[in-house]
């Protein structure tokens, strides 16, 4: 009995047809889209159909090389931010030391111009911390006697006066600030000449003008400049402002002054030496003595060559 499969069981041609007759047709395509360009506007229209799905295909793949460049991006930048950060401290700080510097360097070239102009020879000197006693007003420097260093020399700035040597040490020494109420400066008001004591007001770190009468021809603003008489500092260095006065009282006036240098400003100072000694006081001659020095001067004239 022969047995055939029912119609829609067909297979219809053999495999080996279907596939020569495919190949035929791809390669016939393929060499009329080359001679012709047949396949163009078949091509155009099936990239325009299937575009929707290439891109729906290739979104969850952008969307993760979106994501990874983002984060990515992210840390680049947090870490290029901390970078110019630290460039920026470095920057700041060498800028403040420049700066510091700069102002250093120009406080020592006015120091090297009034060393100039002083009539004195001087030590430069640098401030190292203040004193310990919270109640005096004192520095210490780093030159002692071995740099020839003596208590009782002035010590200046480019502004004025500082202070006095009161100890020495072999390698330190300290300068009591003309601020300390121990203090006492002998003074001269530069617009009239007028003369004065001046006294440290201790922690206040103001000068007092005491001991002024009322009527004392004193004024704001005044400028009080060393007067030269104690030999410990020379005449004409500046010491301080007159700030304010008070003229209550029937016989002292109450004259506060600002100090012209301090040692808040600068750390370079000067240490000047000592004056030349005085020469001493003419002594009084006695009574005759001035006819009997004639005498001798008229005998030394006779005996002397070419008198008549």
């Amino acid at each position: 009995m022969d047995y055939q499969p029912p119609p829609f069981f067909s297979r219809g041609p053999a495999p080996l047809v279907r596939l020569g007759f495919f190949v035929s047709l791809a390669v016939l395509l393929m060499v009329l889209d080359a001679r012709f360009r047949y396949a163009e506007s078949l091509r155009q229209v099936v990239a325009l159909l299937v575009y929707p799905f290439q891109r729906t295909a290739l979104a969850p793949v952008e969307l993760f090389g979106a994501t990874s460049e983002f984060f990515t991006t992210r840390v680049a930048l947090m870490r290029e931010n901390d970078e110019l950060k630290a460039k920026r401290l470095l920057a700041a700080n060498d800028l403040l030391t420049l700066q510091a510097l700069r102002a250093e360097n120009a406080q020592l070239r006015r120091l090297l111009d009034a060393r100039e102009r002083l009539p004195r020879k001087s030590i430069l000197a640098e401030i190292l911390y203040q004193g310990r006693d919270p109640f005096s007003r004192k520095v210490v420097l780093d030159k002692g006697s071995q740099q020839g260093i003596q208590a009782g020399q002035a010590v200046i700035d480019d502004i004025g006066v500082i202070g006095q040597v009161t100890r020495v040490h072999l390698l330190l020494s300290e300068v009591t600030l003309v601020t300390d109420k121990e203090q006492r400066t002998p003074v001269q008001v530069v617009r009239n000449g007028l003369r004065a004591i001046i006294y440290g007001g201790g922690d206040r770190g103001m000068l007092d003008l005491s001991n002024m009468a009322a009527n004392a021809d004193v004024q704001a603003d005044d400028v009080l400049v060393t007067s030269g008489i104690d030999g410990t500092y020379p005449a004409g260095l500046p010491v301080a402002k007159v700030s304010r006065i008070e003229r209550d009282t029937a016989s002292f006036a109450k004259i506060t002054c600002v100090p012209t240098a301090g040692t808040d400003r600068n750390r370079q100072v000067l240490v000047l030496s000592r004056e030349a000694i005085l020469p001493p006081p003419p002594v009084e001659p006695e009574p005759g003595a001035s006819g009997l020095s004639k005498q001798k001067a008229r005998q030394k004239a006779r005996t002397s060559p070419g008198a008549g």
